[in-house]
């Protein structure tokens, strides 16, 4: 089972104990690649993806575990895109 496969699993699974490195790793393997915020973008980061809508999130601070909402936000459009 790939490292990808792996992540998939852990996320579909809502754990609460989902990193932003983990987040990051996964979205790149499908697609996304990171785009940097101007000089006041702060904790914002946005993923773009050639076919699939961008996906805007804040970076969480000071810890790096993502929210419940965002891991349920982002299935959402990993499947309506059927990306899973």
């Amino acid at each position: 089972m790939s490292k990808k496969d792996k992540l998939l699993l852990k996320i579909q699974k809502r754990p609460k104990d989902f990193t932003w490195e983990e987040l990051t790793r996964l979205l790149k393997s499908l697609g996304y690649k990171s785009v940097k915020p101007g000089k006041t973008g702060g904790s914002r980061r946005r993923f773009i993806h050639p076919t699939a809508p961008p996906i805007n999130l804040h970076k969480p601070h000071p810890q790096n575990i993502i929210k419940q909402y965002i891991i349920n936000d982002i299935l959402d459009l990993l499947k309506e895109e059927k990306m899973i």
